[in-house]
């Protein structure tokens, strides 16, 4: 707090160095420590009104020191003890505070204009437990609920003193740390005092010291104007960011110049009759000056004076005149100018002494006007300031906005602000809803629920009403790729799209190798394209719906499925007729070779062909829009046109996947080496599943994620039969080489001598 001091010590200095302003006569400036201490403060305003460095109540033997203003301390509290002695004796007192400048009503206002500019109106307070609280509580606050702000919480923060015992301290510290990072109100707003975020500061540490419930989150923090980013020694390197983004109501402030070079130029060396200096000095650079006999560290480091105090953190000394350190640069000029009118004959601006009060109305302080309504008090402007707090204890203030007292009522506060955090309870109600109360909270924390049919709301959730005079326009909506479900979607198809590439290309590299041909690898490659296009069909249903769309998304998706169906159970069959045409005499032989499986594939597709021609022959689907399943929104969609065709196509490729499945389950003791019944069996099992479940899935969603369930099924079950067919042929081609060699195919002991020959028979064929 030593930059107060000096910015005091500044303004005498400037003062005694203006020839125009109080000339022939020298300020000189005495500094008492109250201790924050009633007792202490009552004692040192006594030294104040007695001789320097002898207390004798009601004599003032020295005549060359002769008192002639106080400036307060920066408590309001201390202040007032300071007055009751002053006025005794007829000794005016300039306040630097806040609370002397402006009400608590005018500061209430301000603030709540800020909270309703942000519609901040679930907010947490924290209030200084001292004789103004309950009047905050019943005036202040009381106002904040008339306009729509409600309170999460209401907690008081105990008021910092040397007396404190620190265990106490600290449980009241857990109790609010608890309150304020427990509740879900993102605002906190904070009527303290210059001590406050020294209390606050220990929030950061409590989770480390004591037992606390909830971890750390980011809060607003808004601060009345007495409130200042400072730091005890014992503090200098504690962690401030809990303080980022905070919202300051400071006082207009600018730096004076010179001061920086002012600082710069101080040194326990060369001022005389400074005891702060020194005790500061070595306090916060740990070192000892040589000429006394206690050190602050260990090792007993001597100071060398060169010491900068620009290296000190911003929270523990800052090197420029801002805040409560230009309110005291302002109050030495006040003096000043009241010395000055006295003194003067020609009077510019009229002051005169009653009762220990001085006034005046307009005067320039440092080059800036200063204002005194009628009563003699300070008319203030203030500067709306977002603190900015680095990891490395420095900070930097940004101007969002200021106050102007001399503006229309409602105009005072502008603010100049980007993007800011939300805090309310409950979001505000859409038109044809209207609010509910949630039973046990506050008022503003409620539920949105639909209006009537024969009602509708239009006042931002208020009562529902029966006008229903006007309409209320919708905003169009689909599945699309520039949302993150419709991208995903296409982000998944395209992926296994590349993969059902990758395996085709493995196939087509090994062509000829026995493996490849035994699997029948005209119905493996045609499998393959009929899963690379079923993947490929989702875009179909991505993005807005269009004639040409709705016309082949269903029937595209139909024929496709069908393709890649009929070609699994067309290769198990293939394997079947090879064995059964081993067999002495048997027919089977006429029906062994590339024909059956193409008339297998034709046939079930063919019939899948017939029912989407008819489909969109006699009920085409069709572009559409759906009213009702979101609120406040048309969905465009594809109609079917007819769900009873629908159900005929999905219900032909269950026939087919139950088909499959048989045909996979009779295949089941044939050899290995060619029989695909097990995995063909479990990718069935995986396509029924999924559009067993579809259905009623489908039935049940409403609005674009009607579509979203569709392309999920189809990725899924096409996922299913690439996922469990495939991989571990490619195992055996691509990691296994030397198992995909005739010999190796044909070798089985336990098998006759005609399934030898089938095996041979189906590797020559191909």
């Amino acid at each position: 707090m030593w930059v107060f001091i000096l910015a005091l010590a500044f303004a005498v200095k400037e003062i005694n160095e203006n020839p125009w302003l109080l000339p022939n006569l020298t300020l000189g400036f005495h500094i008492c420590d109250s201790y924050d201490n009633v007792r202490r403060t009552y004692h040192a305003t006594m030294l104040l009104l007695s001789a320097l460095e002898r207390l004798i109540p009601n004599y003032m033997c020295d005549i060359q020191y002769s008192l002639t203003a106080v400036i307060g301390g920066l408590e309001p509290q201390i202040s007032i003890h300071i007055a009751t002695l002053l006025g005794i004796y007829k000794f005016p007192q300039v306040g630097v505070t806040f609370t002397f400048s402006v009400s608590d009503l005018w500061l209430c206002s301000r603030i709540l204009s800020l909270l309703l500019h942000f519609q901040w109106t679930w907010i947490g307070v924290l209030i200084m437990n001292d004789d103004n609280e309950e009047r905050i509580v019943q005036t202040v606050l009381s106002k904040f609920s008339q306009s729509g702000v409600c309170f999460a919480f209401v907690e008081r923060i105990p008021i910092y003193s040397f007396d404190n015992k620190i265990i106490e301290l600290l449980q009241m510290g857990v109790k609010i740390y608890d309150q304020v990072m427990g509740s879900n109100a993102n605002t906190v707003v904070v009527y303290g005092d210059f001590y406050s975020t020294v209390t606050l500061s220990w929030s950061r540490y409590l989770p480390t010291l004591e037992k606390t419930v909830n971890k750390p989150r980011g809060k607003v923090f808004i601060l009345t104007a007495q409130m200042e980013l400072v730091s005890f020694l014992f503090q200098r390197d504690w962690d401030t960011e809990m303080f980022h983004g905070a919202i300051a109501f400071s006082h207009h402030s600018r730096d004076p110049p010179g001061f920086r070079t002012f600082l710069e130029n101080r040194t326990p060396f060369s001022t005389k009759g400074d005891g702060f200096i020194q005790h500061f000095w070595q306090q916060v650079f740990c070192c000892m000056l040589p000429s006394t006999s206690v050190s602050y560290v260990a090792n007993g480091d001597i100071c060398t004076g060169e010491e900068k105090l620009e290296t000190l953190p911003a929270p523990f000394f800052e090197m420029s005149v801002i805040g409560h350190s230009y309110s005291i640069y302002n109050a030495v000029y006040a003096v000043a100018h009241a010395l000055h009118a006295l003194r003067s004959s020609e009077l510019k601006v009229r002051a005169k002494v009653n009762g220990g009060r001085w006034k005046l109305q307009k005067q320039p302080f440092a080059g800036e006007e200063v204002y005194f309504d009628q009563n003699g008090e300070l008319v203030v402007g203030l500067d709306v300031i977002n603190w900015i707090v680095f990891s490395n204890q420095s900070f930097q203030r940004i101007h969002i906005g200021k106050v102007d007292p001399q503006a229309p009522p409602g105009q005072a506060l502008s603010l100049n602000e980007d993007g800011q955090p939300i805090s309310v309870c409950s979001e505000s109600c859409s038109p044809g809803f209207m609010k509910e109360v949630k039973e046990g909270e506050p008022f503003c924390c409620y539920e949105c629920i639909q209006c009537p049919d024969e009602k509708i709301s239009i006042d931002m959730g208020k009562e529902c009403t029966l006008n229903q005079d006007f309409c209320i326009s919708k905003t169009e909506t689909f599945l699309s790729y520039e949302e993150p479900l419709g991208f995903s979607l296409a982000l998944i198809a395209l992926f296994f799209s590349f993969l059902t590439l990758l395996v085709l290309g493995i196939f087509v590299k090994h062509h000829n190798t026995p493996i490849v041909i035994a699997n029948n690898r005209d119905l493996t490659y045609a499998l393959l394209y009929s899963l690379l296009l079923c993947f490929l069909s989702v875009f179909l249903f991505i993005g807005q719906p269009e004639k040409i769309m709705c016309l082949l998304q269903q029937a595209a998706f139909g024929i496709i499925f069908a393709m890649a169906i009929s070609s699994v159970p067309a290769k198990t069959i293939t394997v079947i007729v090879a064995f059964m045409a081993t067999k002495p005499g048997s027919r089977m032989q006429n029906w062994v070779g590339k024909g059956l499986a193409i008339l297998i594939v034709s046939a079930c597709s063919l019939i899948q062909v017939g029912i989407c021609v008819g489909w969109l022959v006699t009920s085409p689907p069709f572009p559409d829009v759906d009213m009702h399943s979101e609120h406040g929104k048309i969905v465009l969609k594809c109609n079917e046109g007819s769900l009873t065709m629908l159900y005929c196509m999905l219900g032909y490729l269950g026939f087919l996947a139950s088909m499959s499945f048989s045909v996979a389950f009779l295949a089941r003791k044939l050899p290995d080496s060619f029989n695909e019944a097990k995995f063909i069996s479990f990718s069935m099992l995986v396509f029924c599943s999924v559009w067993l479940s579809f259905v009623p899935t489908y039935l049940s969603t409403k609005g674009k994620y009607v579509v979203a369930v569709e392309i999920f099924s189809i990725l899924a079950s096409s996922v299913g039969l690439l996922g469990c067919i495939f991989p571990p042929r490619c195992y055996i081609i691509v990691l296994k080489p030397e198992l995909n060699n005739r010999e190796q195919l044909i070798r089985r002991k336990e098998l006759p001598l005609g399934f030898k020959d089938a095996q041979s028979g189906l590797i020559s064929q191909g």
